[in-house]
């Protein structure tokens, strides 16, 4: 089944929890030994299954109501377990080294382009810190358990190889650092993971940006009960709605938040957006666009809906700094490149990055690349076509946001199943 979307969306809508904060508050509460936490509002998709489920199987007992999370903390870690990471780069990243630094004797695997991405760097540190592989790549097994010391890492790798080891080394015996060689790209994921950690209890020394120094032999004690952020990250795809369509508001989501991905606001306000901030709320309406430079080393996930604003935007931008997009959940930028070309956009494809020149776009048949992030792109880029726009496999937003066509809907969008062929 594919989804023909088109039409036009104003309105309101509340942000969905922010998948990046709700990983790290599981695995944390999962970390209070005996102890139980509540986490109010949750945000249930395929990623964050993925990250219960498996602290559920090393011992955490973890129970969805309708609007909170009840985790009492593990006693005891199981033994051979199987983590199923599924297609979650976070669940992968974070756990691999939580597990391993209690010792976990288990077998990792995951689904669709997860065994491809990238993760030596962090392998190789760990190798050298006690934990034992059987392969190179998923599926494998992990024995031994990871050992404090010095981490080293170029600061162009994963923010998420460096939250899965803030996460795990406070398990260890001994203190522990962590070098970066260079300043660290997406940074503010780990400000947010330094948050989760002090609300748990977790000391980290931050000596500068590039090097955290991690006491040892800490435990995670609970805060009982707490909420979970909005997401700006998926609350991007409305507010560039409301820049390329009718005014939109989304709510749920805090202007002094860490996540980086709330940086939409001022890119869209440079190209000619009207930003309006609430208390907790934030609306756009499209004003006369134009072409921007936009870096995007510290906010990959929103480029591609950036692109799209880009796409209806005059004259020309140019994104740059945006090679790591190449290694998610598909090759991003040739993805964006594409599929913007088949609706009738002008795009030039670089190595780190996109030219986009601002076009008319007609509308037609385009692929999600079985990515959730151009999926939901694609559904915005709708807006502003001529034609309706037909996604092929658009159930993977389930990944990260299953009821993103609903509220396409709610806001005015028309979505319709369609068989082709």
């Amino acid at each position: 089944m594919h989804y023909s979307v088109h039409g036009s969306l104003s309105g309101k809508i509340l942000a969905p929890v922010s998948k990046s904060d709700l990983h790290r508050l599981i695995i944390a509460a999962s970390l209070c030994f005996g102890e139980q936490t509540i986490i109010h509002r949750y945000t249930m998709n395929d990623d964050i299954r993925a990250t219960a489920s498996i602290m559920e199987a090393a011992g955490a007992t973890i129970q969805f109501h309708q609007d909170s999370i009840e985790i009492h903390g593990m006693k005891d870690l199981h033994s051979a377990f199987h983590a199923d990471c599924c297609e979650s780069g976070s669940t992968l990243r974070f756990l691999l080294p939580v597990l391993s630094a209690l010792g976990a004797d288990c077998c990792f695997s995951g689904q669709g382009r997860l065994p491809q991405r990238p993760i030596t760097p962090l392998m190789d540190e760990m190798k050298a810190h006690g934990t034992n592989f059987s392969a190179e790549l998923l599926p494998f097994h992990i024995s031994g358990r990871l050992t404090s010391g010095v981490y080293t890492f170029p600061g162009n790798i994963s923010s998420q190889y460096i939250t899965g080891l803030l996460m795990a080394l406070p398990l260890c015996d001994g203190d522990s650092k962590i070098l970066l060689t260079s300043a660290l790209e997406s940074q503010a994921y780990v400000d947010m993971t330094l948050s989760v950690l002090r609300r748990f209890g977790i000391t980290i020394h931050v000596e500068n940006p590039q090097l955290y120094t991690i006491p040892g032999g800490q435990r995670y004690h609970s805060p009982a009960e707490l909420s979970a952020e909005g997401d700006w990250s998926n609350a991007a795809f409305w507010l560039c709605a409301g820049a390329i369509s009718e005014a939109v508001t989304v709510h749920g989501i805090q202007s002094n938040s860490l996540q980086g991905d709330k940086a939409v606001c001022d890119i869209l306000a440079q190209m000619g957006a009207e930003v309006c901030y609430g208390t907790d709320s934030v609306s756009v309406h499209g004003g006369k666009l134009h072409g921007i430079t936009i870096d995007g080393s510290q906010i990959p996930d929103i480029i591609p809906i950036l692109s799209v604003v880009a796409a209806c935007a005059e004259g020309t931008t140019h994104i740059i700094n945006a090679g790591r997009l190449r290694i998610k959940e598909s090759d991003r930028l040739s993805a964006v490149s594409n599929i913007l070309q088949k609706l009738g956009a002008s795009v030039e494809e670089e190595a780190e990055g996109l030219v986009i020149h601002g076009s008319t776009l007609i509308g037609g048949t385009v692929d999600s690349y079985n990515d959730h992030r151009i999926a939901m792109s694609a559904a915005i880029a709708s807006l502003r076509c001529q034609e309706p726009v037909i996604i092929e496999n658009p159930n993977c937003v389930k990944k990260s946001y299953p009821q993103f066509y609903e509220e396409f809907a709610r806001l005015g969008g028309v979505v319709r199943g369609i068989q082709l062929g």
